[in-house]
């Protein structure tokens, strides 16, 4: 049955909503002392494409399905309320949402939200809405109306032991929100204010990714989880309120094309193995772990599978960020002078790379024992060029191996120029054997 409510006046009036200038009013905490058996998740979508919800389903590491089983040790049993992956469906699932409004659900509760939050007035002057979920009766209009998924959160934030924007959308309005749109949309930080507190004293806590790491929402939630268990710490969030163990370095610093960028060499074509911000990818410039930890199952990643970063994660997404696949201006500048200190940091690392490409024992034979192919002889300027790098490396230090002044001795297949006592005598001297 639908419930009845008063009509909220701003729902018909036109303008952006208004952002909360105090902090919202708050309820009496009315979560169990102790341990928590249970923990209820209230999963809301607003203007989304559902990415988010299947990111969270791909998580491995740690994965959800421990967590809704109640089999991770420690952790509370969670109760997920998804519109989609809930068994219930009509009045049997919004029932849930309505308990933990009125304070009768009898456990704390998680809320989550996905997509940005539209503005519900603008919808409203025709008599319409832009995401809704569940029917009630308000008083003074006809018949039952669908109660819009921004009132829900208005509703349930205010009791919540947290509240969770994942993706890009909700945590700083992604796509939904860029210039020109016509519905209003913003985050959940921008609809309930900075002044905003959950029943526990957190702020709105973001997960952005459009789409987002499933492991980074589900590591958090672990992490939270074990705080409102009071068996650990709360984890430490920068000042937008991200995870600050997943999103302090950028992409740059994990980026297995990042010693390219050092020796100013780049793609491009997409599916050059090189660095690819001559040809779109904002890399050094965004917050995000994709390239470290993998979209799934630690696989893939958008530089891992060749694709440019586009900064989806950054709250300036997309409007700062666009058009897509053009190099950042600020590019054309570090590409340049990556370019000049990468010609000689280039030229020095091959170098080093051909000296530590040969075993002491070949540079000493004068040759380089492989069947394979020509390994070129060393040049005596390099042998000059070694001869010094030795020095500067070893110095100050005690050089390892054999005293100066003992023979050497090789082993293995006989060579012009090698001793005939290359072969230690005391192998073949001993009982039994007899030296020729």
């Amino acid at each position: 049955m639908a419930r009845v409510i008063e009509q909220e006046p701003e729902a018909v009036q036109g303008g952006q909503p208004s952002i909360p200038e105090t902090r919202p009013e708050e309820k009496p905490q009315r979560l169990p002392l102790g341990p928590l058996q249970t923990v209820h998740v209230f999963w809301l979508a607003g203007m989304s494409c559902d990415g988010c919800s299947i990111a969270v389903t791909g998580a491995t590491n740690p994965g959800i399905e421990g967590l809704l089983n109640g089999i991770v040790p420690a952790m509370p049993k969670v109760l997920l309320h998804h519109p989609v992956l809930s068994v219930e469906a009509g009045e049997e699932f919004v029932q849930s949402f309505k308990d933990a409004v009125d304070g009768t659900l009898g456990a704390p509760y998680v809320v989550v939200y996905e997509g940005s939050v539209a503005d519900e007035r603008i919808a409203a002057r025709t008599g319409g809405y832009w995401c809704a979920m569940g029917m009630e009766t308000i008083v003074d209009r006809e018949g039952t109306h669908p109660v819009p998924t921004a009132t829900w959160l208005q509703r349930m934030a205010p009791g919540a032991a947290a509240t969770i924007a994942i993706g890009t959308c909700a945590t700083w309005g992604g796509v939904p929100s860029a210039d020109g749109n016509p519905t209003g949309a913003m985050s959940l930080m921008d609809f309930l204010g900075k002044d905003y507190r959950s029943a526990f004293g957190l702020p709105v806590i973001n997960i952005p990714g459009c789409a987002p790491l499933g492991d980074n929402f589900t590591e958090t939630v672990f992490a939270i989880l074990l705080y409102l268990q009071g068996l650990g710490p709360l984890p430490t969030f920068d000042e937008l309120g991200r995870p600050a163990w997943l999103f302090t370095e950028t992409v740059h610093q994990g980026c297995s094309r990042a010693g390219y960028y050092e020796e100013g060499t780049f793609a491009e074509h997409y599916g050059d193995p090189e660095c690819l911000v001559e040809i779109g990818c904002w890399g050094p410039v965004v917050n995000c772990n994709i390239v470290k930890r993998g979209a799934i199952n630690h696989m893939g990643g958008c530089m891992a599978a060749g694709g440019i970063c586009i900064a989806c994660t950054m709250p300036g997404f997309p409007d700062k960020f666009a058009p897509f696949y053009k190099a950042p201006p600020g590019g054309i500048i570090s590409t340049t002078i990556s370019r000049s200190t990468g010609l000689v940091v280039r030229r020095l690392r091959r170098l080093s790379n051909r000296h530590g490409n040969r075993e002491v024992r070949w540079d000493k034979l004068g040759e380089v024992p492989s069947g394979w192919g020509h390994v070129e002889a060393q040049t005596p300027g390099l042998k000059v060029m070694e001869f010094f790098y030795k020095k500067w490396q070893n110095w100050g230090a005690r050089k390892p191996g054999r005293r100066p002044g003992e023979e050497d001795r090789f082993w293995g297949v006989q060579r012009p120029g090698i001793p005939s006592d290359y072969i230690d005598s005391s192998v073949t001297e001993g009982p039994g054997h007899e030296r020729h």
